[in-house]
């Protein structure tokens, strides 16, 4: 039986959605970092997958067009009230990363935090991002990865079947998702916990 489907996430994280703000806080840095690193230009158009309560939006300038999304209803509600006070040019979205109904090539950035370790399908999620994406943009990722050069340690693994339950797979490999994405890796470099986060930034070619 499967765990992780979007069933479950949606289940989990209308659950989760109160206290989401506490806990996601806490890589504040890395999520500035990642998003400064996009470089967003005026008129910018900027896609957020798997928005959570809309933590990123803060970190992005007002001249950009926004448009971000959850699969779960009451997190796109959290980026809508969080956005009263923001202002920003926010449009929030229920809808799947996994399949996107946006046109090709229709954003010139991208951001995945911590979604492509909870999503179902990460194969799937990446390579709808790199539809979506003009040639030529970026994308950035911040989330928990196997460290680079190292095998799935059978510790990891047995942790994995309450972490991926409760919050999110621990075993996923970041070159293993990208590889046949079409995107190419600008920088991936060690974050928070030892480096168990990482940050990677991506380009369309």
């Amino acid at each position: 039986m499967r765990i992780n489907t979007n069933r479950w996430n949606r289940i989990r994280y209308t659950l989760y959605t109160p206290g989401y703000d506490l806990i996601a806080r806490v890589f504040e840095e890395s999520r500035k970092k990642s998003i400064d690193s996009l470089q967003v230009q005026t008129g910018d158009n900027v896609l957020i997958i798997g928005a959570g309560t809309g933590l990123d939006l803060e970190f992005l300038p007002k001249d950009c067009e926004i448009t971000a999304t959850d699969l779960t209803s009451s997190m796109v509600d959290r980026i809508l009230k969080r956005n009263q006070t923001l202002k920003l040019n926010v449009q929030a979205i229920v809808m799947d990363g996994q399949d996107l109904t946006f046109k090709d090539q229709s954003f010139d950035k991208i951001i995945l935090h911590l979604i492509l370790a909870v999503i179902p399908n990460p194969f799937a999620c990446i390579n709808e991002a790199a539809r979506v994406l003009k040639k030529g943009g970026t994308v950035v990722v911040f989330d928990k990865f196997v460290p680079k050069g190292r095998k799935i340690s059978w510790r990891r693994k047995v942790i994995n079947l309450f972490s991926n339950f409760f919050v999110s797979d621990i075993t996923r490999d970041l070159d293993a998702i990208v590889k046949n994405s079409g995107l190419t890796v600008l920088y991936d470099e060690q974050a928070d916990w030892k480096g168990n986060f990482r940050l990677i930034k991506l380009i369309k070619p």
